[in-house]
């Protein structure tokens, strides 16, 4: 497998010099095509920091950050930002921007919008949806694009039950098949890095103190030392 994206001492520090907040501190890893990778820890731990650090919206103070040369690759928030147009328009409205001619961008948001279960919809206005839907919206928008990689940041994090279900199982379906995506997703539900991730990255104040398959996170050796806040974490029991 080809490496997606290689971080080697990576720091990123917001702020003044001598006031500086350092979100995350001499992150070193490497993630592997087709892995579905997991970030998880305590607020204001660095996972949306690392999100975009990986997504290039955020530059390293010092330390490497390194993609694969023209991957291509896209990035859902956990509240979408959807320009106040109709849902065919705001698919389309992506396409468009990456050159392509406006009729073709609607057509295949359509083909997008019907990949995610909301084509009858398509006429909507986008800000008029339910959360789980504008979140359906958004990714129908990142698949449009076909990206290779798509990084998430608590997709699921402000839906009822029935929505989570209903954007967990696109983040499935995207991440299998021949033309699967690779998968990078902060979470605080448990239960959904257990049914989704394949390799669980833990982080406490800007550093990964645990970077196990997703087994071994929940099942395997936490007890040691070096993982104890990590099982901690696990069990509910860090402060």
């Amino acid at each position: 497998m080809s490496v997606v994206f290689a971080l080697t001492g990576a720091s990123v520090h917001f702020g003044q010099t001598t006031r500086a907040v350092r979100a995350l501190s001499d992150v070193s890893l490497q993630i592997q095509a087709g892995e579905r990778v997991a970030l998880v820890g305590a607020n204001g731990c660095g996972k949306s920091t690392l999100l975009r650090l990986l997504h290039g919206l955020t530059q390293p103070t010092s330390g490497q950050a390194r993609s694969e040369p023209g991957i291509r690759q896209a990035m859902l928030f956990q509240k979408p930002h959807l320009m106040r147009l109709s849902v065919q328009a705001n698919v389309a409205l992506g396409l468009w921007l990456r050159g392509t001619p406006w009729g073709q961008a609607r057509a295949q948001a359509l083909t997008a919008l019907a990949r995610v279960g909301l084509l009858d919809l398509a006429q909507r206005n986008a800000r008029q949806l339910s959360g789980g839907q504008q979140q359906r919206v958004a990714m129908a928008r990142a698949w449009a694009l076909k990206p290779q990689v798509l990084l998430l940041d608590e997709p699921t994090a402000s839906l009822d039950p029935h929505a989570k279900r209903e954007v967990e199982a696109l983040m499935e379906e995207f991440a299998s098949g021949a033309e699967a995506m690779t998968l990078v997703f902060a979470s605080h539900n448990l239960g959904q890095v257990k049914r989704l991730a394949s390799r669980v990255i833990y982080l406490e104040h800007g550093r990964v103190l645990a970077d196990l398959p997703v087994h071994d996170f929940f099942s395997g050796p936490l007890l040691q030392q070096q993982y104890l806040a990590a099982h901690l974490f696990v069990k509910g029991e860090l402060v």
